[in-house]
This record gives C-alpha cells, sequence and structure tokens, in this order.
C-alpha cells in the first residue's frame, strides 16, 4: 500500500480543535486541503504525522504551541498615539487591521484598546500560544 512521504502530493481532511474542545477550523466548510510534503504550505509537524499514512487512514496529533503559531509574545503588543489613525475614524476593540511596516511588509494586528490619547494593537496571531489538535484523515496521495 502506497504512503506518504516526502514530496508526495496529499489531500487531506481535518478538524482542528483547542483545549478546550472549540473548534478552530475545519475542512468540513471549506473543503479538503490538498499540498506536497516538503513545500513549506503547512505546519513541518503536520507534515511529520502525515509522512508513513495512507490513504483512507485516520490519525489524531497534538502540535504544540512552540511548533504551531509559537508563543504569545509581549513584543508583538504595541501602542501607537491615537493621532496616527484620521480623526474621524471610529476604533473599535478587536477589530483587525492591516498596517503596513517600512520595508513594505504587511502585518494584521488587532486593537486591544483605544482611547483619546493612545491606541494598543496586538500583532500576535490569534492562536498563538495554543497547543492544536487535529483529528485528520489522509484522502489522497499523489
Amino acid at each position: 500500500m502506497k504512503q506518504a512521504r516526502h514530496g508526495s502530493t496529499v489531500t487531506v481532511s481535518y478538524i482542528g480543535t483547542l483545549d478546550t474542545g472549540r473548534i478552530f477550523d475545519s475542512t468540513e466548510t471549506s473543503g479538503p486541503l490538498t499540498f506536497t510534503i516538503g513545500n513549506d504550505q503547512v505546519f513541518s509537524a503536520l507534515e511529520q504525522a502525515i509522512i508513513g499514512m495512507a490513504a483512507g487512514e485516520t490519525k489524531n496529533i497534538l502540535i504544540p504551541a512552540a511548533e504551531a503559531y509559537g508563543p504569545r509574545l509581549d513584543a508583538n503588543i504595541i501602542k501607537v498615539k491615537r493621532e496616527m489613525f484620521p480623526a474621524e475614524r471610529e476604533l473599535r476593540i478587536g477589530e483587525k487591521l492591516r498596517i503596513e511596516f517600512s520595508g513594505g511588509r504587511e502585518r494584521i494586528l488587532v486593537i486591544l484598546e483605544a482611547d483619546q490619547q493612545e491606541v494598543t494593537l496586538d500583532g500576535n496571531h490569534p492562536l498563538a500560544g495554543c497547543d492544536l489538535t487535529f483529528a485528520l484523515r489522509l484522502d489522497a496521495l499523489q
């Protein structure tokens, strides 16, 4: 029976959950995920878990935060002056902003706090610091 290996193109269905049991992502709504093992399209730990699987096989895996989106870092939380935004712009807690930094790099930042003088923005990925559990099924293998 053919097994997934480095260089294989695989199609996977999954449900991703957090320690709380909350589903953070699932291919049930968006359809299966297709990628080539070794092309850095998904977490390395996910690729490693799929290596050796055959089409139709299922597996549950835990990817520690360090191997997923990394830890939550205080360095990714910044405070900027409110005047950096247009005065008429309403800023809402939880709102996501696309900010361009020097060198043309863009990041998504979330508003944590906002008052008349200062806005606190969080640049951590929403799943940073979280261990991720995946229920996987290898649907197809090329």
